[in-house]
């Protein structure tokens, strides 16, 4: 049985400066959306580190990479939802463009974690 650190994980690191950037982003959404695809948007994104820290803390390796399947369907729900705030005109590409590569690492990484896991 290891245990993992998430603090020290770079995956964790860099889902979390994906939340600080996903946020900055919101900001610009319409008002009515706030209990709405805002919403949505907040809580994919935070599930991505946290499903990454909760993972990090189970007995097993093979929970934790239960963890990080949670983890990527987060990122790819958080994905589509950036899809859609672009063809709504909620955010431009350039907006886009900041969180986008930055979840792509993320998915990759957590991709590749989880595969050393098994």
């Amino acid at each position: 049985m290891r245990k993992h650190n998430f603090k020290e994980l770079k995956v964790w690191q860099k889902a979390r400066k994906l939340v600080v950037d996903v946020y900055k982003i919101t900001k610009y959404f319409p008002e009515e959306e706030k209990y709405a695809l805002t919403s949505q948007v907040k809580r994919s994104v935070v599930s991505i580190s946290s499903n990454i820290a909760e993972g990090a803390g189970r007995g097993t390796e093979k929970d934790f990479a239960h963890f990080l399947d949670i983890s990527y369907g987060s990122a790819n729900e958080l994905e589509s939802q950036l899809i859609n705030a672009i063809d709504l005109e909620f955010i431009n590409k350039e907006q886009l463009t900041q969180v986008y590569s930055l979840l792509m690492e993320v998915q990759k990484m957590i991709y590749t974690f989880q595969n050393t896991l098994r």
